[in-house]
């Protein structure tokens, strides 16, 4: 029961996040506020009225309660599972996530259209058709290359599920996936991400749990750029008073420039000393809220920058731990109604294929133990006659 609370938890709250987030990302708290007349309090329409001409590269219909690609990628993270009924490897991800992006029709709620979906997904995304099918890459490489970004992390999710309760097992499975996609500090994130979730899931979980997990799992930028927030985010109790706060801590750690749409020219580039912003961002919110799920997604999209995978990160976190219960009910309603999907069938799923998982690894260990057992036993010598 605690499995399948902690996955429609989880699933849930990062599309709830990702919606709300949606139509605040890509600008400042200074624009939000001016926007929307003071702090956002839910769902909200979008930032841009005219939101198919405002930017005519991204003609997509954010806020109103639609999800964004961080769900639709996490959707199709959990066919995959669903179709090989077992933990992936880099090879096994490749060979199926390109399927998820050029082949399979679904309805986009930013589109308003029944369609595939590479037309929706930015272009580090883009990046996995091109170098896995097109370039014929070795999948374990597959995204060294790419700009650097959270693109492979905001939607392991259902890796987390696969792995409940083992942050260690969770971190390299995500590490081994993401490296079809991502490389350098932007693989990291995704694994340190994963065994936030799965720490989240294990009963009784509190937030130090959850920071313990990515301080023991992080490595390079990563850990140096989540210390420092967390450390800022111990003197703070509101974040209402504090976002310029959080965004000048992560700052000397981020490659992205303070305007978030003109990166800069040292952006998205392969770092041992940089981190993506999103996920120790979500984690300075989830300590000064302590998980409570409504002000730690409000605080993630009043931040702005990119918000749908900053509150992506701290739902799915929160949602683990909580459960679908704690995740407001009208927020829920309004998403799951505007984007044409049922997250709690979807969580249901996933704790389905993970306790399938789970008996298989059972097998596998008992098999290895006896194996190993054998290692230590009297050796029988031959006589030599």
């Amino acid at each position: 029961m605690r499995l399948q609370e902690g996955s429609i938890g989880a699933i849930t709250g990062a599309a709830v996040g990702d919606a709300l987030g949606g139509a605040t990302e890509g600008f400042s708290p200074e624009q939000i506020q001016m926007r929307f007349h003071g702090f956002v309090d839910g769902i909200v329409e979008p930032f841009n009225r005219d939101w198919k001409n405002a930017r005519p590269v991204s003609p997509f219909h954010k806020g109103d309660g639609h999800i964004t690609d961080d769900t639709l990628m996490t959707e199709s993270l959990i066919s995959i599972y669903e179709k090989v009924r077992d933990h992936l490897d880099a090879y096994l991800f490749a060979e199926n996530i390109i399927p998820e992006l050029i082949e399979k029709k679904r309805w986009i709620p930013e589109l308003h259209d029944e369609t595939l979906l590479i037309h929706r997904v930015f272009h580090a995304e883009k990046w996995l058709v091109h170098r896995l099918h097109h370039g014929h890459a070795d999948p374990r490489e597959g995204g060294v290359g790419n700009i650097v970004n959270c693109g492979a992390t905001m939607y392991m999710t259902p890796v987390v599920i696969v792995n409940a309760g083992d942050p260690t097992g969770a971190y390299k499975e995500a590490i081994e996936i993401a490296g079809a996609h991502q490389s350098s500090y932007g693989r990291e994130a995704a694994g340190v991400f994963a065994a936030c979730v799965a720490a989240a899931m294990s009963p009784n979980s509190k937030v130090p749990d959850v920071i313990d997990a990515a301080l023991s799992h992080a490595h390079d930028g990563t850990k140096i750029a989540i210390s420092a927030v967390l450390q800022e985010a111990d003197s703070i109790s509101d974040w209402r008073t504090s976002l310029k706060r959080l965004r000048e801590s992560i700052a000397p750690h981020d490659s992205m420039s303070e305007e978030y749409r003109n990166p800069g020219p040292d952006a998205r580039k392969p770092s041992r000393l940089k981190s993506i912003e999103e996920l120790p961002i979500a984690l300075a919110i989830l300590k000064i809220t302590q998980a409570d799920f409504r002000e730690g997604v409000l605080a993630a999209v009043n931040y702005g920058r990119d918000s749908d995978s900053i509150a992506t990160m701290f739902g799915a976190i929160s949602g683990a731990m909580h459960g679908r219960e704690a995740i407001p009910r009208d927020w829920v309603e309004v998403i799951e109604r505007e984007s044409k999907r049922d997250f709690q069938k979807s969580g249901t799923k996933m704790a389905e294929i993970a306790k399938e998982i789970f008996d298989r690894d059972a097998e596998r260990n008992a098999r290895i133990k006896q194996s190993r057992e054998t290692l230590f036993s009297k050796p029988v010598l031959s006589r030599i006659k």
